[in-house]
């Protein structure tokens, strides 16, 4: 088996950074192979995959030293334009990467640049429309788009060009459970049955490694390689079947929620017979923010949120769920005042001081009801984090280091020197959430907030609206992710066609349905939803055996 990609003694310095990003690196990643990135946020993921098609140092600057082999061309002497009928690409942010306006002319663009005639370009692109299941959208404009509808666009105009490797940078971050699985198994048909050579760097490792040949594991600038098995037993990042396996010492460590099954089958965890620990956070009786028949509808009729009328209450922590193109964004913006509302109410507040945040002034609003955008960067306008910080700190009327704070907790390490536009889409979000919090808003609105984010950066996060529930505030969380959701959250509404077609707690709600079930509860039934429940009933368990053959207290 030949080698796709080579990568021999690479060290990576990136413009005003001292340290390399990446150092000594050596690995080759085989054809027809499936390799999935992983790392902490900021690890350097994406500077790799930019090393692997030569946009790194040809497009970001700064120095590449060893030498890099795609399909046998060294990225030194062969820019990226040269290497486009091999590779493809896909990066964090897909409107970025689009350069037409529709879905159908965007899928054809890069058929286009290679010369292929128009015959074979109409059948790929209806042969694409049909495998990413978005033949609905084929003449619909990109930017009117959810960002999961953005990213299997994206995927499909590199997929049109029939690249032999393609470098997929976060390609499930704004897809549904459903669109994810379809988007991977599109993916995987492309591995198994067409040789593609495919390289995907994914935060949401659950989704991906059951279908990865090798693992790449990027921490403090070194890399590891070897097989899943291998490289999860102590990866720095690891999936929820991955840590409930570490924590019940199974051999061989499950990498599926199948493998999980079964090892629990024969290896039972010792679990108290008792519910675990309930949310400390549960919402309280007094409502923050009521909504009464909320309609958005949109230039052509189409109507993306029907009548719908909401209450959110102080204390609490609520996720909106449903598949993309449901309607979650557009309500968010209706709530927070400054997005389209076609009809309905909105009030922030109680008693005589409630008021419909669209008649507030921008300052006033963002202390009342703060909302943190998919595109995290459109919030971002200065030349340095550390001038973002101190902007935010001094228009929420702060203490100083207060935004500084809030960000070294949800992404450590940041450089405060360095450019916004330079940070990774995870640290460019924490940089945003930091700013959003440091007003300290009655209402927080986040919309898909874990995208780049690892599971540290999001357990950091859930600690974050955690204290501000207990702080009286309000959270509206719109996200995919089930892992963080069962973490998080207690509250759960379901949004279909513009409507809220369920509304109830998290265990409810998403343990009986098979999209939205987090990885433990598949795998010890709907009474655990996290690996930290399952700590704490495995403590108790432990405790109880030992009070009751010493006949003491635990």
């Amino acid at each position: 088996m030949s080698e796709a990609i080579i990568l021999d003694g690479v060290s990576i310095h990136l413009p005003d950074q001292e340290r390399a990003v990446l150092s000594e690196v050596s690995l080759s990643v085989p054809e027809g192979e499936l390799a999935l990135v992983v790392g902490r946020t900021g690890s350097g993921k994406s500077t790799l995959l930019g090393a692997m098609c030569g946009r790194v140092p040809h497009f970001t600057g700064g120095n590449l030293a060893g030498r890099v082999l795609v399909d046998g061309r060294d990225t030194r002497e062969h820019r990226p334009r040269d290497l486009a009928d091999v590779v493809g690409v896909v990066g964090q942010n897909p409107l970025a990467g689009f350069v037409t306006d529709t879905v159908d002319e965007e899928l054809a663009y890069a058929m286009e640049q290679l010369g292929l005639s128009p015959s074979v370009m109409r059948k790929r692109v209806e042969e694409t429309l049909d495998v990413l299941g978005i033949a609905d959208l084929r003449g619909a404009p990109l930017r009117e788009l959810s960002g999961g509808q953005q990213q299997r666009v994206a995927i499909g105009s590199v997929l049109t060009a029939h690249p032999r490797i393609l470098l997929l940078d976060e390609p499930t971050s704004a897809l549904d459970p459903t669109g994810a699985e379809e988007v991977l198994a599109t993916i995987t048909r492309l591995v198994h049955d067409l040789g593609v050579t495919v390289v995907v760097a994914e935060h949401r490792i659950e989704r991906v490694l059951h279908y990865a040949d090798l693992v790449i594991h990027i921490g403090d600038g070194q890399v590891d390689v070897g097989t899943p098995a291998e490289i999860m037993r102590s990866s720095q990042v690891a999936p929820p079947v991955v840590e409930l396996g570490r924590l019940a010492l199974w051999s061989p460590l499950p990498l599926s929620v199948r493998d999980a099954r079964r090892l629990a089958r024969t290896n039972p965890l010792p679990l108290a017979a008792v519910a675990p620990t309930a949310p400390a956070n549960l919402p309280q009786a007094a409502a923050i923010l009521q909504a009464e028949g909320v309609t958005v509808r949109y230039a052509g009729g189409l109507v993306a949120v029907a009548d719908v009328s909401l209450t959110l209450e102080r204390g609490s922590v609520t996720a909106l769920m449903g598949r993309n193109g449901c309607g979650k964004s557009s309500l968010l913006w209706a709530l927070q005042g400054t997005g389209t509302r076609s009809s309905g109410s909105v009030l922030i507040g109680t008693g005589p001081t409630s008021v419909d945040p669209a008649r507030l002034a921008p300052a006033e609003r963002r202390r009342r009801i703060g909302l943190v955008p998919q595109t995290a960067s459109d919030l971002l306008y200065l030349d340095s984090v550390g001038a973002e910080l101190a902007v935010a700190d001094r228009e929420s009327q702060a203490a100083a280091g207060t935004a500084a704070r809030l960000l070294n907790r949800l992404a450590p390490g940041i450089d405060e020197a360095q450019h916004p536009r330079d940070l990774s889409e995870g640290q460019q979000l924490a940089l945003v959430l930091a700013v959003q919090l440091c007003a300290g808003p009655e209402v927080i609105l986040l919309d898909e907030p874990t995208r780049g984010l690892d599971y540290a950066g999001k357990e950091a996060l859930a600690g974050v609206l955690h204290d501000l529930a207990e702080e009286g505030r309000s959270v509206l969380v719109s996200t995919h992710d089930v892992e963080f959701v069962a973490e998080c959250a207690d509250r759960v509404m379901v949004m279909a066609s513009g409507e809220i077609v369920a509304d109830g707690p998290t265990a409810q709600i998403v343990v009986s349905s098979p999209a939205y079930a987090p990885q433990v509860a598949k795998i010890l039934g709907g009474d655990y939803l996290t690996v930290a429940q399952v700590h704490e009933a495995i403590a108790l368990s432990v405790a109880q055996v030992r009070e009751s053959s010493t006949g003491a207290a635990p």
